[in-house]
């Protein structure tokens, strides 16, 4: 053998001896905590959907992903958490679903300081910014947002006097304390006010409190399916004013219980619920039409959700954060790298999900502006478009 060719041996041998020695960057680990059963499973499954299509990396790292049922519980979200970061010893959590299981898990994530991004809506999960909130990002919009939607339609259409009913829970505490604020700044008179609980079966003693305000139009501030029992009690007494919902609705599996007795129903939404009908100039549609083609072809048509949008945005946002939080050094499934891309979801800039534009910063951990939500109309059976063109 020629001592050229010993010498590019002998430097192909040390290269591969030195790539052994170094460490392999260990696999990112992502917690799931979704409601996949229980009242809130019509919002659960859809995001789990999502959750399937997951690319196999994150940041370009191979991901592993550990999805868990909470039964719409918040005691099973906590200890769900608390089991994916004490014992699976995941980078960070997606979810939990709804507003009662994410609040419960606030300080479960600040112990274990692990970013955790949730699906659920209501402002106060990442408001005010403190030293548990500081680990807790969102990718709904705000229910300001959207009751700032809500109001301004109802101004615009006649609207003068409105009766509310909502959750007992901090959903429906969260809408009354947005929309009461919002309806007085547009000269809205708020006639009554009702509660019902998630699993009720009958509504009919608040239905007639608030019919007999005789308020143009009423709004239910509920979510998934358990929303529907205000609205088909309404139909069948006969109201005939306007029936206003949340964003909380858009799932086929509400279309499917409420049936025809929510046809015509009003309510903002995420982009994705009706992607195709938006304006060409709307800032958000190619990416909303992307992601509602890729979910469509393999659930069926009409099938995209809000949930399953914000499932999608959540792995984008997490893949734009992990490549931001790989690049400190910063080795997965370590508190340092917890700590990095808890930075870097809180630096996301211009980020284009299928419900909005992030742009976060540590007073802002959910990031959207106008360009997140438009009203949508029940119509044929399906969720379209409303406004605005």
């Amino acid at each position: 053998m020629t001592t050229r060719r010993r010498l590019l041996c002998g430097m192909a041998l040390f290269a591969s001896a030195a790539a052994l020695a170094l460490p392999a960057r260990a696999d990112i680990r992502v917690g799931v905590v979704l409601s996949t059963t229980g009242p809130a499973a019509a919002i659960g499954i859809p995001s789990k959907n999502t959750v399937q299509m997951w690319p196999a990396t994150i940041g370009g790292q191979r991901a592993q992903v550990i999805v868990l049922d909470d039964a719409s519980d918040p005691s099973m979200a906590v200890r769900n958490v608390r089991k994916l970061i004490a014992e699976d010893k995941v980078d960070v959590i997606v979810g939990p679903t709804i507003v009662p299981t994410a609040l419960a898990s606030l300080d479960a994530v600040a112990e274990g300081q692990t970013p955790m991004i949730t699906l659920a809506a209501s402002a106060s999960i990442v408001e005010p910014q403190d030293a548990k909130r500081r680990w807790a990002f969102k990718m709904p919009q705000n229910d300001s947002q959207m009751a700032t939607l809500v109001t301004q339609h109802m101004a615009d259409n006649g609207v003068h006097t409105v009766g509310f009913i909502g959750f007992t829970d901090a959903y429906g505490e969260s809408w009354w304390r947005e929309f009461s604020k919002l309806a007085d700044v547009r000269k809205l008179r708020v006639v009554a006010n009702e509660r019902f609980a998630r699993t009720d079966t009958s509504v009919t003693g608040q239905i007639l409190k608030l019919m007999a305000a005789k308020p143009d139009a009423i709004l239910i501030a509920g979510a998934g399916t358990p929303a529907a029992l205000p609205q088909r009690t309404l139909v069948e007494r006969s109201y005939k004013g306007r029936i206003y919902q949340t964003h909380g609705i858009a799932s086929t599996e509400f279309l499917k219980v409420g049936s025809k007795d929510v046809e015509g129903t009003l309510f903002p939404t995420g982009p994705v619920v009706v992607a195709r009908e938006l304006p060409a100039s709307h800032p958000v549609r190619k990416v909303a039409v992307e992601f509602a083609d890729r979910y469509e072809a393999k659930y069926g048509p009409n099938t995209v959700t809000q949930f399953a949008g914000d499932a999608w945005g959540a792995w984008q946002l997490l893949d734009n954060a992990t490549a931001r939080a790989l690049k400190t050094g910063a080795q997965p499934g370590t508190p340092a790298f917890r700590a990095a891309l808890r930075d870097a979801l809180e630096t996301t800039r211009d980020l284009t999900v299928p419900n909005g534009v992030l742009n976060l910063n540590a007073q802002d951990h959910q990031g959207f502006d106008q360009r997140s939500r438009v009203m949508g109309i029940i119509k044929n059976g399906r969720f379209a478009y409303a406004g605005p063109r």
